[in-house]
């Protein structure tokens, strides 16, 4: 039997000896991916509970409160403060340090709950932090912290698709944050707007402004089945599109096992009778 290689990684990175807090990695797959981390003795990652899939033996696995991310200050309060922060973000309250208690090279592999991309971003690059979605941490070099943005406009807040809250990740690390979907990175320039659906916003850098626009006029809001608003992302800085959130699909689930998708088309006034044409009912 003729064998055949696999495609090659969409992300690898090899460690620069001279950065401290720096690791290997390799991310693997095309839609369901999974992460894989190489660490040097006495190194350590942290990853969300859960994530985890496999381990070499010398890597031991240790369950903490808060983020891990070392010195948080304030002794048990302030690991109250940041497993809270967690919390409110749609993270668990603990996260999972791996540390490679023995000698040479050992890996570690961790996986999304969701299909989608596994993105990496070295923070020490973006100016140190990152404005995500909700429960989109995967894993991180240690010292990564996870904390929280609030969205400063009220309309924002309401209708921007992640609420007023959303996670703010913060170091000079590595960190590795999960997707809906293939993703699709765009570097604004000072001034430069961008539109996009409030459910795709997936992250950007915190030099971008973030406000609402409407999604057009009334005809639109009530039959184009977008929503009443856009996302409006304003440069200088990076944003990143997911072209497909667990909400949407999640919802696309729903309405199949309850019989209302299907392959007629959304929001069709004749939507039922398709239904009982295709055999959907």
């Amino acid at each position: 039997m003729e064998s055949f290689p696999m495609p090659p990684s969409p992300w690898h990175h090899q460690r620069n000896a001279n950065v401290a807090d720096d690791i290997d990695f390799d991310i693997k797959g095309q839609e369901l991916q999974f992460l894989e981390i190489e660490l040097d003795p006495g190194e350590s990652a942290v990853a969300e509970a859960g994530a985890f899939v496999w381990k070499d033996a010398s890597i031991e696995m240790t369950t903490v409160f808060g983020d891990g991310a070392g010195d948080q200050g304030g002794g048990f309060m302030g690991k109250l403060l940041g497993a809270g922060k967690r919390l409110i973000t749609g993270e668990s309250l603990f996260t999972t340090v791996f540390t490679h208690t023995g000698q040479g090279k050992a890996r570690v592999a961790f996986a999304s709950p969701t299909p989608g991309s596994i993105l990496p971003l070295n923070l020490g690059q973006l100016g140190g932090t990152l404005i995500c979605q909700k429960d989109s941490f995967l894993a991180a070099a240690r010292g990564v912290s996870i904390g929280i943005h609030f969205q400063k406009r009220m309309m924002t807040g309401l209708f921007g698709g992640e609420g007023f809250i959303m996670q703010k990740l913060e170091g000079d690390g590595w960190v590795f944050v999960q997707m809906g979907g293939t993703l699709v990175e765009r570097e604004l320039a000072p001034g430069e707007e961008l539109h996009v659906d409030t459910g795709c916003l997936a992250a950007y850098t915190p030099g971008v402004d973030f406000d609402l626009v409407m999604a057009g006029g009334v005809k639109s809001v009530l039959f184009g089945g977008e929503g009443l608003f856009f996302a409006r992302l304003r440069g200088p800085g990076k944003v990143w599109i997911q072209s497909l959130p667990f909400s949407r699909l999640a919802g696309r689930m729903m309405q199949a096992a309850s019989g209302q998708g299907g392959n007629q088309g959304e929001g069709s006034l004749l939507g039922g009778l398709g239904g009982l044409i295709g055999g959907n009912r």
